[in-house]
């Protein structure tokens, strides 16, 4: 059984980001399996505030070098996640 916390990781704090809580939408690191009915209700759950939609990105991990060594980044899900008027998250604030 599966946690509103095991299917939100973290919150994505980048400038691309920040812009879009103008826009009322907050991006989420989720997990892989994690569906949008199943984000959205943690989000509600968590956050307290109603969610209006949820688009989802699966993000390929990259391929990089380390002193010759070759290796793979770890592939892994962003939702963003758009909440309705009137509602806000302070996501400086944590879980």
């Amino acid at each position: 059984m599966t946690t509103h916390h095991d299917v939100i990781l973290s919150p994505v704090i980048t400038e691309k980001a920040t812009k879009l809580t103008e826009a009322n939408q907050i991006v989420f690191r989720v997990a892989l399996e994690a569906t949008k009915p199943a984000i959205a209700k943690a989000v509600e759950t968590l956050f307290k505030v109603k969610v209006k939609g949820v688009n989802t990105v699966r993000v390929k991990g990259k391929k990089k070098v380390f002193r010759g060594t070759r290796f793979t980044r770890s592939d892994f899900k962003k939702a963003i996640v758009t909440l309705e008027e009137g509602h806000q998250i302070d996501i400086t604030t944590g879980l």
